[in-house]
């Protein structure tokens, strides 16, 4: 057994034996780029990250669905974001506001019944609150515009008072605390139980604002600018074999999704809203931006220390062996620029709570490096995102790459199969649609592709549609779908749809079909038994 690349008894064997079923810790970073972290290429300092990305396995080619909320959806049920209303259905109350249908249970209602004891912390964003579907513990911060001083936040399903301004909270940490809580309450009353934590962190989501301390470190960083940053980025992910083709160009007259003109007024004559080369901005203006991204590198490096201090709190309990950690984040890097929250107050120091700034176009096209585009699109910048699996007592893979494609709504089979129960799982026993998902263990055992017909997009009008290497997408309702090879242009720089009209017919008539499909499927209502 020692010589196989997977250790552990899975299946049956695992049912059989409660006892050795892993702990789950999931950890959700928010906005965070495809290369931000250092294990994926970045300069920013993530020591905790990197050391799990050595110890484990880190996937090359795993995407989200481009926007906070849908990937919540489909990371907890393991379906389509739009199969269960937490995206844009037409003739559905559907998106934000959207309630799943009753067979369209979270991950922690599955794992309760195997034994598990389940945590939550952090971002929520789902319909519902985190006790009413199966956590048994949760700090819930529902205000995603303030780092040091939130005015909506729960705990345990029950509102908690607003936190005074400068009372030394600061949400990153905020968030490992309580995680950290839950494993101490753990230990001591259930250790007998696996335990599955979500820690859902706000990091690095817009607004840019970290405790001075840590923006300290970086602050002349970031003078020499996103362009020879980007470079330097791509060589190092090329080093580390993520990336093999040439860097995605920086699309210059792309700017933020959704235009707030006034809002950027108030920011100053420093902002600018389009990537524009380094060279052209003003010395005042590099300053500005180079600050802005320093707060962001100190969000993500305040992210990696908390994180830390909970796989801490996991080896001084003795559970780090036997624990399947997985990291990564809902979408890629954001080029939105707006106000909101306490407004933007442009004398302040920047980072602290009373501005209100975003990193825009121009860093986030070196948040996603090497990829095309921002949080919003369904290019390869807004879907792609870091995972990194580590679990000592059942991977024997240590610093590994996989390229093997996945998404999203593969995590929930893979996490039932882990702990004993069935990858395929159809809600509401058998009775239910199938789960969209696949399990990913026999990736774990080694690089190999999994027998999907195909992966499918679908956020504000933009679309997108990957079979095998191939990968069809449009930017928008009303433009023309484009075709790439992924397997030699990741960078989506090539389109070859006047070449190949044939394939670019018959995966659009794909699209629609699973479009057709998942919409009927949200307008199903099956009551519970």
């Amino acid at each position: 057994m020692a010589s196989s690349p997977f250790l552990y008894p899975l299946g049956a064997a695992v049912e059989s034996a409660p006892s050795i079923r892993p702990n789950i810790l999931l950890i959700l970073a928010d906005d965070l780029g495809f290369s931000d972290i250092g294990a994926y290429g970045g300069e920013i300092k993530t020591p905790n990250l990197d050391a799990l990305a050595t110890g484990g396995l880190r996937f090359t080619q795993f995407y989200n669905t481009a926007r906070c909320w849908p990937s919540r959806a489909a990371l907890l049920t393991g379906y389509y974001a739009q199969q269960v209303r937490r995206d844009t259905v037409s003739g559905v109350k559907s998106g934000t506001a959207g309630i799943r249908p009753p067979w369209a249970r979270l991950l922690p209602e599955y794992l309760r019944p195997l034994g598990y004891r389940n945590y939550h912390s952090g971002k929520w964003h789902v319909d519902g609150k985190p006790l009413q579907n199966g956590f048994d513990h949760s700090y819930s911060l529902d205000d995603h515009d303030r780092y040091f001083y939130p005015k909506l936040h729960r705990e345990d399903d029950i509102d908690l008072p607003p936190v005074k301004a400068n009372s030394g909270y600061y949400a990153t940490t905020a968030i490992a605390e309580h995680a950290i809580r839950c494993l101490r309450e753990h230990s001591a009353q259930f250790s007998g139980r696996p335990f599955f934590s979500f820690v859902a962190f706000t990091a690095p989501h817009f607004p840019v604002q970290a405790p001075a301390e840590d923006v300290e470190r970086y602050l002349n960083l970031y003078t020499v600018g996103w362009d020879l940053l980007r470079v330097q980025r791509g060589n190092q992910l090329k080093r580390l074999g993520i990336a093999t083709g040439a860097l995605a160009p920086i699309e210059r007259d792309l700017g933020p999704p959704y235009a707030f003109s006034a809002d950027l007024l108030s920011l100053g004559a420093q902002e600018v809203n389009r990537p524009l080369p380094w060279i052209e901005l003003t010395p005042a203006q590099q300053r500005f931006q180079a600050n802005k991204m320093a707060v962001h590198a100190a969000m993500v490096d305040r992210m990696d220390h908390e994180i830390g201090r909970i796989l801490k709190q996991i080896r001084t309990q003795g559970s780090f062996e036997n624990t399947v950690v997985l990291f990564l984040s809902d979408n890629g890097a954001s080029a939105e620029m707006m106000v909101r929250g306490d407004g933007h107050h442009p004398e302040a120091v920047c980072g602290t709570g009373a501005t209100f700034l975003s990193i825009g176009p121009g860093w986030s096209s070196l948040a996603n490096t090497p990829f095309r585009r921002h949080k919003t699109w369904v290019h390869e910048g807004g879907i792609s995102t870091p995972l990194i699996v580590h679990w000592p007592k059942g991977i024997a893979a240590r610093g590994e790459n996989r390229t093997t494609p996945g998404h999203l709504v593969d995590l929930v089979p893979t996490l039932l199969e882990l702990a004993g129960g069935s990858s395929r799982i159809r809600q509401e026993g058998n009775s239910g649609p199938e789960s969209s998902g696949l399990s990913l263990i026999p990736v774990f055992k080694q690089d190999r592709e999994l027998h999907r017909k195909s992966l499918w997009w679908h956020h504000e009008g933009n679309r997108a549609l990957r079979m095998g290497s191939w990968k069809l997408v449009a930017a928008g309702k009303d433009n023309p779908w484009e075709l790439y090879d992924l397997a030699v242009d990741r960078a989506e720089s090539r389109n070859l749809a006047a070449a190949h009209p044939e394939r670019v017919s018959a995966m659009a008539a794909l699209w629609t079909q699973q479009e057709e499909e998942h919409t009927a499927l949200a307008k199903t209502s099956l009551s519970k038994p």
